[in-house]
């Protein structure tokens, strides 16, 4: 049996055709449509035709904060014709094979825990560095979804509570995720906002840039804090980071010195998290979401 699996993010829709054992035998992505619902369902559509006669089912991951068991999409994250949205039923009107859905972050932590490096812990966190910051928590061998299905929504975590009621707040999504390095970078250089992608900046901080280098240094602090943080409510076996950055070895190098010089100042003693990077990279949303749709849609064996 075949499966079309999908990727939802901001800027692509990246879709492949899995067998069950998450084996791609067909992928690409398209453009993702921010106007309107019309739109984007418009690209699944001819995505379904394509394999219609193929797939026994279509798994989909998406942004925001995402009700898996009734097919509904609470928000959309950046994409907010999904916010409150009955995303299976709409979509299953064009697609009538049995469809289901998950949030990102989620899916990626589900592929770790299917396939990857969070196989065999009975504790784990994934922590995706997209253009924000996302996130799964394994407890007990099993995903961790909350009382409204937001568990894991990293994004939202107020970083700093030194400033007066008031003014403005910092929450880790702004600072933490890709977008948070490159907008230090482009401060620290004086470079105009958004002219600086990742790439460029482990290319510069390779080179040894000293101000790249500087910030990177500073970023990755900012990291190790919330892992220490994250290791203090969860108390994981492993912290596993993912997201495109996360492919650069300097970053795993960097976060490993911050977390050394945390544990030696901090007045308090407290487990050095052990983090590694994700297994799956750039596909851990897909083989999550399928892992996912067979969760749902199989009968289990007695």
């Amino acid at each position: 049996m075949k499966y079309l699996v999908i990727d939802v993010g901001g800027s692509a829709i990246k879709y492949a055709l899995m067998d069950k054992q998450a084996v791609t035998l067909e992928k690409g992505q398209v453009p993702t449509p921010h106007d309107s619902f019309a739109e984007f369902s418009a690209e699944i559509i001819h995505l379904y035709k394509k394999y219609q006669d193929k797939i026994a089912g279509i798994a989909f991951s998406l942004p925001g904060v995402i009700d898996s068991e009734q097919g509904f999409s609470i928000t959309g994250g950046s994409l907010t014709y999904n916010d409150k949205r009955n995303f299976v039923a709409d979509i299953q009107q064009h697609c009538p094979v049995p469809i289901t859905i998950e949030n990102d972050a989620k899916c990626a932590a589900l592929a770790e825990a299917w396939q990857g490096c969070l196989v065999g812990c009975k504790n784990g966190v994934v922590v995706v560095l997209g253009t924000a910051v996302g996130g799964g928590i394994f407890l007990n061998g099993q995903l961790y979804k909350g009382s409204h299905f937001a568990a894991g929504e990293l994004s939202f975590l107020l970083t700093d509570s030194w400033h007066a009621k008031g003014e403005p707040y910092h929450y880790w999504g702004h600072d933490g995720g890709s977008r948070g390095l490159c907008r230090a970078v482009e401060h620290i250089k004086r470079l105009p906002p958004k002219s600086v992608n990742g790439q460029q900046v482990f290319e510069w901080a390779n080179e040894g840039d000293e101000d790249v280098c500087e910030a990177l240094d500073a970023y990755t602090y900012r990291l190790a804090m919330q892992f220490f943080n994250l290791q203090s409510l969860f108390d994981p076996d492993v912290i596993a980071i993912g997201g495109g950055i996360s492919a650069q070895p300097l970053l795993l190098q960097y976060i490993q010195q911050n977390l050394v010089y945390l544990e030696q100042h901090l007045p308090m003693h407290l487990t050095i998290p052990k983090v590694v990077r994700c297994h799956f990279m750039n596909d851990a949303n897909l083989v999550g979401a399928l892992h996912h749709h067979l969760q749902m849609t199989e009968t289990p064996v007695p």
